[in-house]
C-alpha cells in the first residue's frame, strides 16, 4: 500500500492509537477525574470565584497574559515546525541518504519517505491550529475577564454565573492547548519512523508511558492530595 510495508502499517497503527489511549484516559474515561488536567480545570473555577472578592485585579490580567504568550510561543514553534517539514520534503533525496546511513535504518523508497514527511507535516498543521485556537479562546477570556462584575456584587448570583462562565472559557482555552502539546509529544515519538517501524513503536509506547505518568503518577497526587 503506498509502498509500505506490513511493519510500516502496524506500528502507524500501534502510534495512532496510543495517541487515542491517551486523549481517551485523559479527556473521556472514569480516570479523567484522577489527572492533573482535571483538577486544574477545578482549580481555574476557584481562581475565577476568588478572583470575584478582589477589588484590583491586575494580577488576574498578568496570568491571563502569562497563559496567552505560553500558547503564542508553541503556535510559533508549530509553525516554524511546519517550515522544517517542508524543507524536509523539499530536499527529500538529501535527507534520505542520511537516514539511511543511520544505524538499523530500513532501505526505503524516496516515495515512502515523503509520505511520512506528509504524516509529521499534518502532525504539526494538528498542533498549530490547536494553539492558534487556544490563543484566540484566552483572547476571549481576557474580554470577559474585563467585564467580570465588581467585588461589591461578587456574592450576588449574576456574578457567579459570570464567574463559571469564565472559568469554562479558560477550561476550554487550556484543553485545546493540551492537544497541541499532546501532539507535539507524539511528533517526537513519530520521528522513530524514520528509522525503522520498530523503534517507532518503541517510541510511540515510551512517549504514552511518560506522559501518562505526567498526568496520573506522584506529582498529581502530591499537588492535589484530597483532605
Amino acid at each position: 500500500m503506498l509502498g509500505l510495508t506490513y511493519l510500516d502499517l502496524f506500528a502507524l497503527g500501534w502510534f495512532l492509537i496510543a495517541w487515542g489511549v491517551h486523549a481517551a484516559t485523559v479527556e473521556r474515561s472514569e480516570w479523567r477525574k484522577r489527572s492533573l488536567n482535571y483538577r486544574m480545570d477545578l482549580s481555574r473555577r476557584e481562581w475565577m470565584l476568588k478572583m470575584l472578592d478582589r477589588d484590583v485585579r491586575i494580577v488576574d490580567t498578568q496570568i491571563m497574559a502569562a497563559l496567552q504568550q505560553g500558547t503564542a510561543f508553541f503556535a510559533s514553534s508549530s509553525l516554524f515546525a511546519i517550515g522544517g517539514a517542508l524543507a524536509l520534503l523539499r530536499s527529500s533525496g538529501e535527507v534520505l541518504d542520511i537516514f539511511r546511513a543511520l544505524p538499523f535504518a530500513e532501505q526505503s523508497t524516496r516515495g515512502v519517505f515523503e509520505i511520512k514527511v506528509v504524516g509529521l507535516l499534518v502532525i504539526f498543521v494538528y498542533a498549530f491550529f490547536k494553539f492558534a485556537w487556544s490563543y484566540r479562546l484566552f483572547n476571549y477570556a481576557v474580554i470577559l475577564l474585563g467585564g467580570t462584575p465588581p467585588s461589591k456584587e461578587a456574592k450576588t448570583k449574576a456574578a457567579k454565573v459570570y464567574a463559571e462562565r469564565l472559568a469554562r472559557m479558560t477550561t476550554i482555552a487550556g484543553r485545546h492547548f493540551n492537544r497541541g502539546q499532546r501532539a507535539i509529544f507524539f511528533a517526537l515519538a513519530y520521528l522513530g519512523w524514520f528509522v525503522n517501524g520498530y523503534i517507532f513503536m518503541v517510541a510511540s509506547a515510551a512517549v504514552l508511558i511518560v506522559i501518562l505518568t505526567r498526568q496520573f503518577g506522584p506529582t498529581a497526587r502530591w499537588l492535589f492530595m484530597e483532605k
